[in-house]
């Protein structure tokens, strides 16, 4: 008999750690490949852990509600043949054992300066007591160079007082923005009773959220994790950015009549329901390459511009709650590659099996209000990013419509784009010209164009 070792797998660029939120298999359980072991969640999706192997569960290595760096051991599963991953890192690299006796010195001096490198930048920090620190958590703390007291002052909102990366990261921004104004200074680590000076320019006070109490005949319903983490993002959202709004109004006739003439011929040749959304998710991509400082993050007072453009794209789950998938370089699609993208990613969302990587990544957002019958929106910025589009419904109204010979009323489709973006480093002119942009492009949609 062998041990395979199954691992937190890599989910992303960004996605550095996952918590365990339920186990589906228990040790003793006999499990093929491919069958889900586990089930995972980070700040953006749920997702689950499958075998690789056929074998039976011997050991598991973590709790519900633990949190695991990607790349550690979850369990342990009980196969026929040699060990797996006895002799392989993440990566599939070879081992350390599998080198000769040059390499091994080469590898070791390396590991050495690395150490000696890490101990230099910034001091070590560690769970103490009854503080656990998550490795993200205690990545931050290095690279930042807080100390070890420093740490174990902040106050955590997490589950159990745990310190979050938004408690580190709110920490480490008033310690710099007491440092920069000259404001307040930090002589001593937080305790549990002390409170962070803020500088006066920045202060805002608590507004208290009155008592709600409830009758015997009301009903409490506990809000979902994903329900949480969205009312804290929208909050912290709106802390965040200025949000202002412009509206427009798109007259997609055209789009109309033309979808309506080549859906049955696209599905018969691509297998794929042409819906309007990546009609107008090939606008908006077209108008952000037009104007690329739309397609931007704000960040300690720095524009960082965005080399690529990935379009998140907010989908309804079945629990009532959104999700934003991302398709990556949109502006490299054309639109049979934007349908298949769209589609794959609204399935996937629909049914639970997004990857954590899906929702990475994304540059600005476009949510389809319309889809619900509202005619408009305001929709709160995802940060951080600096621009959101919420789509409206087509209708069919009564239009003057312009012509050589004269004006005359006819009937039309119409529909209102929603502008939301961020007045600290979008002004009014670039917000609207934005839309207006994206708004030319449908309205010079081509009926004869092939598919």
């Amino acid at each position: 008999m062998a041990k395979f070792e199954l691992r937190l797998p890599k989910m992303g660029e960004s996605v550095a750690e996952a918590t365990v939120t339920s186990w589906l298999k228990e040790v003793g359980d006999t499990i093929d490949m491919d069958d889900p072991v586990l089930e995972i969640a980070t700040d953006k999706v749920d997702s689950e852990v499958p075998s690789e192997v056929d074998g039976v569960l011997v050991e598991r290595f973590f709790n519900v509600d633990d949190i695991v760096q990607v790349g550690q051991v979850l369990a342990i599963i009980e196969t026929e043949g040699e060990d797996t991953h006895a002799n392989e890192n993440l990566n599939g690299e070879e081992s350390v054992e599998a080198l000769d006796d040059n390499e091994k010195v080469v590898v070791a001096e390396l590991e050495e300066v690395l150490t000696v490198a890490k101990e230099t930048v910034a001091p070590a920090v560690v769970s103490s007591g009854d503080r656990f620190y998550s490795p993200l958590v205690k990545n931050i703390a290095k690279a930042e160079g807080i100390s070890q007291a420093e740490l174990d002052g902040i106050t955590g909102t997490g589950k159990d007082a745990r310190v979050t990366k938004n408690d580190i990261l709110d920490y480490i921004t008033i310690k710099g923005a007491g440092q920069q104004n000259n404001t307040a200074k930090i002589e001593t680590p937080i305790t549990s009773t002390a409170k962070i000076e803020q500088p006066k320019q920045v202060e805002s006070k608590a507004v208290k959220q009155p008592a709600v109490i409830p009758s015997g005949e009301d009903e409490i319903i506990q809000m979902s994790r994903m329900g949480k983490l969205i009312a804290h993002h929208m909050v912290e959202s709106i802390k965040t950015s200025a949000h202002v709004q412009s509206f427009i109004e798109a007259d997609v006739t055209n789009i109309w009549n033309w979808r309506k003439k080549v859906k049955d011929d696209f599905m018969k040749r691509e297998g794929e329901n042409l819906t309007f959304t990546p009609i107008f998710m090939e606008a908006i991509a077209k108008a952000l390459r037009d104007f690329p400082m739309m397609n931007i993050s704000f960040q300690d007072d720095k524009i960082i511009k965005k080399k690529n453009i990935n379009l998140g794209m907010a989908a309804a789950l079945p629990d009532g709650n959104l999700i934003v998938p991302v398709i990556k370089n949109a502006d490299q699609l054309n639109l049979v590659g934007m349908t298949k993208q769209v589609n794959d990613l609204a399935n996937r969302a629909r049914i639970g099996k997004l990857k954590p990587d899906d929702t990475q990544g994304g540059t600005y957002t476009v949510t389809n209000v319309g889809t619900f019958g509202s005619i408009m929106g305001t929709p709160i910025i995802n940060q951080p990013q600096v621009g959101i589009l919420a789509l409206g419904a087509i209708r069919k109204v009564p239009a003057v419509i312009e012509t050589p010979e004269g004006d005359f009323i006819g009937i039309r489709y119409k529909m209102y784009l929603s502008h939301s973006y961020d007045h600290r480093v979008v002004n009014g002119a670039l917000g609207g010209m934005f839309v207006k942009a994206v708004a030319d492009y449908l309205e010079a949609w081509d009926v004869n164009r092939e598919i």
